[in-house]
Parts: C-alpha cells; structure tokens; sequence
C-alpha cells in the first residue's frame, strides 16, 4: 500500500512539473513571438526638421514613396569632383544613418560616393518596418541611383542587419560587387542560436534569407567576419561559405568582434584594394 501511495506521489509530482515546464515554455515562446521586433530593431526616430551636420560634404534626400511614407536618405560626397561610382550602404540594426556616416569616408576617399537610406522607423524614414517594405525602399534607392551611374559602378554593401537587404538586392540588380560586413545566413537561423528550443522558421516575423540570395548574385562578393563576434556569431556567418562561388571572398578577421572590424588593419587592407579597382 505505502508503495502504491509512493508511486502516485511521484506521477502527481513528474505531471505537475511538466505542467509548470509547459507553461513556462508557452510563455517564453509568445514573448519572443511578440517582442522579437524590440529584440532586433533598435530605431531612433528624427523629425523633419532635424539637421544633419556631418565632417564631409553630403546632401540630404527624401523619396515621396505615397501619401504617408517618406523615405530619407543622405548622400556623402568625395572631395574630388571625379566620381569613380557610387556605394550603396545599407547599415545596421541601431539608431539612424548618424551611427554609420562616419564610415563613408572609407569610400569616398576613393572616388566614390556613398548613398545611406535609412529604413522605416530610422532616422525620417517612415512607414512600417516590414521585409517587404524594406525591400521595396532598397529597390527605390537603387532606381535613383541608375539615373546617376551605370550598373557596373554600383557597390552593394550590407552591414549586419542591411547584409540580407544587400543581398536580395544583388541577387536582383545588376552591380559591380556585393560586399558584406557581419553578415548572418538568415534571421531564423540567428533566432535559432539564441532559442534552439523553439521552431524558429515558424516564430520569426522576418526571413532576410541572405543564403538563400547570394545563390543568386553573379557578381563577386566579399564578406567580413571577426571570432569574437557574439551577436551574429562566427560559426553562424561561416555557414555562407558554402553557398560562395569561385572567386568569392570570406575574411576571416581574427578577434573581431560586431562593432570594431573598422579597427583592423587587415579589413581596410582588403577593402582599399577593392576600391582601387
């Protein structure tokens, strides 16, 4: 009798703990389904009137997309009157164009000029953050850009979060080069290293499936990683090697972490040489 009452005690206890890990499993996976903009978008909105001040000579640029979503972007400048081509720079998944007009004088020594839209949300763009609008802004900046400069003086270049916006880009535009700083293989798959225990195709709100694109870019790419990158882990960006073709680029940037490859010697050593070209 004390064995049968023992044995009982033990299911109730085993059912009640699973109940509590269910329940809790259920929580954490609605919270992530719903926080998960928060999580990866880090916008900081500008009004209109807001004026830009930057070291280097640039111009501001608003796209009427309809009647409520502006699209904003800014132009930076070489000093030399003579173009090269121009880079088109899609950036990260923090603040605003501000954060990343520092690095355009990476190109623009070298003759070119440097286009930096912003996404909805960021900065005076407008409108909703969704893939699809996203795109379809990236696809409007790279018109604006054709009435300026034939297609093999276009960059394409994507920093962390812009790497599958200038990837899906590429893959449908003609360009010079695709170039990628920290780039991910795709969000799910990015979800799923900081939640493996959740089906993470289905949860995330976006796809950005930058592997899935280069399949489709004809163009060389070159793609920047640092080890000690802990936010789109090394061994994450690594898996875009295999989908490279002969003559596509992968540097490996020792002890680099998400936001410091600019420090390093050996990325503007690569980068200059390609610009020179």
């Amino acid at each position: 009798m004390k064995k049968n009452k023992t044995s009982r005690t033990l299911r109730e206890k085993i059912f009640r703990w699973t109940k509590i890990i269910a329940f809790t499993y259920g929580v954490i996976g609605i919270a992530l389904y719903y926080l998960q903009d928060k999580i990866l978008l880090h916008p900081v909105a500008l009004s209109k009137d807001y004026s830009f001040n930057f070291p280097i000579p640039f111009k501001e640029v608003n796209i009427q997309l309809n009647a409520s979503d502006n699209l904003n972007l800014v132009e930076f400048f070489p000093t030399d009157s003579v173009r090269k081509g121009i880079v088109l720079y899609f950036h990260g998944n923090l603040r605003n164009v501000t954060r990343y007009a520092p690095y355009a004088s990476n190109f623009t020594r070298h003759g070119y000029e440097v286009w930096m839209p912003d996404y909805p949300g960021y900065g005076k763009t407008t409108g909703q953050f969704t893939e699809g609008n996203v795109y379809m802004q990236a696809r409007e900046v790279y018109k604006l850009a054709q009435t300026k400069f034939a297609s093999d003086s276009i960059i394409i270049y994507g920093r962390s979060l812009g790497s599958g916006i200038a990837s899906w880009l590429a893959s449908r535009k003609p360009c010079k080069r695709l170039i990628l700083e920290t780039p991910y293989y795709s969000i799910a798959d990015l979800f799923n290293r900081y939640a493996p225990i959740y089906p993470a195709a289905s949860l995330s709100h976006f796809k950005f499936p930058t592997g899935e694109y280069l399949t489709d870019v004809t163009v060389p790419v070159t793609i920047f990683h640092g080890t000690d990158d802990w936010i789109i882990p090394y061994n994450r960006a690594s898996k875009l090697k295999k989908v490279l073709k002969p003559g596509d680029e992968f540097i490996t940037i020792d002890h680099g972490s998400h936001n410091d490859l600019n420090d390093f010697s050996i990325f503007h050593e690569k980068l200059d040489s390609i610009l020179s070209l």
